[in-house]
């Protein structure tokens, strides 16, 4: 019976078989080149991506290096129960939330404002001169950026505080009061990368049809109204897009750069759970611990883009997957 059935089946399987391996074939060994290209990028992810998640087993155990990952004793959810009790667990929440926020707040719809902008520019020379010096400081490292803060704000020798006192007021002392951290770290990062962010929005604007434009002229509508109802329209997916995956990493603060402005002053502003994890994995050496401190990170920032990728696809129908 068995015989008789994968007699009948196998012509037709063998003939799907050999056009999707013969289709396979074909397609590399007509662009070799562009896989050979890609080799390279995917080595990258999965050396340094995927087979690290092979560790990811000690944030569940006493991770001792004699005795190796596999040999260590298993604890469970010890090392989560920990985190969540532990006097630091709220302030480290609260204060990467909030960063993170606030930079969307003001580094998401900045960019927008400027492509539209720019889009609207006539004058190719000013155009040109203005994406220059937008897109120049994307290309600056971040110790060159924290090092200009500490230069520009400095209390007694800062251009920053010169201004204040020449207007009658008194030096603030920006990089070690609490109350500044989040508005400078938030600041900077809009005017790092606001240029470079909104190549993308230029990109998707070259797409639309002129011909909208031109009827919507003839109608007489004013040129904020035909930015409103043909240009935001139109990158409305693009937008829609990058604001999943901005929302789907708002536990991902970027850890050089608060490192960099953190201060012993300011740490109750300025520390997040990356911080956190380097301080108690390499300096304490509590491997296990910083394991189960990043990867509840992590699973927030996946829960959270599954969410926003859900509810996006249910309201307008333009979601990631």
């Amino acid at each position: 019976m068995k015989s008789s059935i994968s007699t009948l089946e196998t012509p037709e399987l063998l003939l799907r078989k050999h056009s999707r391996s013969e289709l396979i074939r074909r397609a590399f060994t007509k662009n070799w080149q562009l896989y050979l290209l890609i080799l390279p990028v995917v080595v990258y992810y999965i050396v340094f991506h995927y087979l690290p998640m092979y560790g990811i087993q000690i944030a569940f155990k006493d991770f001792i290096a004699n005795k190796g990952i596999w040999d260590s004793p298993w604890v469970g959810f010890k090392h989560f129960e920990r985190f969540f009790n532990s006097f630091y667990f709220e302030r480290l929440l609260s204060n990467t939330i909030l960063i993170s926020l606030y930079t969307l707040a003001l580094s998401f719809p900045i960019p927008i404002i400027l492509a539209l902008m720019l889009n609207e520019v006539k004058a190719e020379d000013f155009k040109k001169l203005v994406q220059t010096i937008t897109y120049a400081p994307h290309f600056l490292s971040v110790v060159v950026i924290v090092g200009m803060l500490f230069i520009f704000l400095n209390p007694s020798t800062g251009i920053i505080n010169h201004m204040i006192v020449a207007f009658g007021g008194e030096p603030i002392t920006f990089m070690t009061s609490p109350a500044w951290f989040k508005t400078l770290y938030v600041l900077s990062d809009v005017w790092q990368t606001m240029g470079w962010s909104s190549i993308i929005y230029l990109a998707a604007l070259s797409g639309v049809d002129q011909q909208l434009h031109e009827a919507a002229t003839i109608d007489g509508a004013s040129k904020l109204q035909r930015i409103w109802h043909i240009n935001l329209p139109t990158i409305a997916p693009t937008i829609v897009i990058l604001l999943i995956l901005n929302l789907g990493s708002v536990m991902s603060v970027g850890f050089e750069k608060v490192f960099l402005m953190q201060n012993s002053l300011n740490m109750s502003s300025s520390d997040i759970i990356s911080t956190y994890v380097y301080r108690t994995g390499i300096l304490d050496a509590q491997y296990s611990f910083s394991a189960a401190v990043g990867l509840f990170n992590a699973v927030v920032n996946f829960a959270l883009l599954i969410l926003v990728n859900y509810i996006a696809r249910r309201v307008n129908e333009t979601s990631l997957w």
